[in-house]
């Protein structure tokens, strides 16, 4: 059998994760890791592979790369863009994998996007990396169903399900040789940007539908869509719709009924917050006003 060698740049509990797998099956020059990713740090140390913690980009990892080769390098969930100096270090392929179905929803966090966009299925897709933001030709596609009532944190859940599969796959693909890149259609792209937990804000004056997908999308464990009575921050996890009635004249985000589950009109009918977190000594009542 041919040796391959491996590079690795991964981050976070799914970079974890895959890295023990490629690790354990293939030779790794080093990896690439974030200060944050203490256990890929630590599997490093252990298995005395060179590792490079921190941002690459600029020159910052000329050192450490040269005098290291590599035949392929598999990026998964890693925290930094890169550039030419490390796509263009291994002889064979360099494949990033992004959680979208390129090439829509290229950026960050797209799984996210795709729930607030109301989309009925996102995915995984591996693909040539290039300076370009997920620009590169794809060599491998998986679609994810996104269910109604799908959060943000249920899709993260099928990539740590389904990543460490696609990895082998991809080895595999590549040991025999069966990796056909494709070119993207890049008239068909749509690009999203970083969120950040203070883009969680909702505006009582879209429909519910699209504040409910805003809901889910972003509930627990990530930081949560929210709302403000007065200077009070509410956090809402999860939020249906309510047959409440309500006068068309009345503003948008009227809390309409209190108690354990209030009612909020919008546009075009009524929400009940079924999970939310109010401020010590903060409740809500009915007539309160939520911006």
């Amino acid at each position: 059998m041919i040796s391959i060698q491996y590079a690795i740049l991964a981050s976070g509990g799914l970079g974890t994760v895959c890295t023990e797998i490629i690790v354990q099956q293939q030779q790794v020059s080093f990896v690439m890791t974030d200060k944050n990713s203490i256990a890929i740090i630590e599997l490093c140390r252990q298995k005395n592979i060179p590792c490079f913690v921190g941002n690459p980009r600029k020159g910052k990892a000329t050192a450490f790369l040269s005098d290291l080769n590599t035949d392929v390098i598999l990026s998964i969930n890693y925290l930094f863009i890169v550039e030419n100096d490390i796509i263009s270090l291994p002889t064979k392929y360099a494949i990033n994998l992004h959680g979208s179905l390129l090439p829509r929803y290229r950026g960050r966090t797209p799984h996210v996007w795709a729930i607030i966009n109301n989309e009925k299925e996102t995915g995984i897709t591996a693909h040539l990396m290039t300076e370009g933001c997920d620009e590169g030709d794809i060599v491998y596609q998986e679609k994810i169903d996104i269910r109604p009532e799908e959060t943000g944190a249920g899709i993260l859940g099928i990539f740590n399900e389904q990543y460490p599969l696609i990895v082998q796959r991809l080895m595999n693909m590549i040991t025999n040789n069966q990796i056909q890149p494709q070119s993207q259609e890049h008239s068909k792209a749509t690009y999203f940007e970083k969120r950040t937990p203070d883009d969680g804000g909702i505006n009582w004056e879209w429909q519910k539908e699209r504040i409910y997908n805003w809901v889910r999308a972003q509930a627990k464990p990530y930081p949560g869509a929210f709302a403000f009575k007065g200077a009070d921050k509410i956090t809402i996890n999860q939020l249906n719709y309510s047959d409440q009635g309500y006068h068309n004249d009345m503003p948008n985000g009227l809390v309409l009924k209190n108690g354990k589950q209030p009612i909020v009109k919008t546009p075009n009918g009524a929400v009940i917050l079924t999970d939310f977190v109010l401020p010590d000594g903060v409740t809500l009542l009915e007539g309160d006003i939520l911006k």
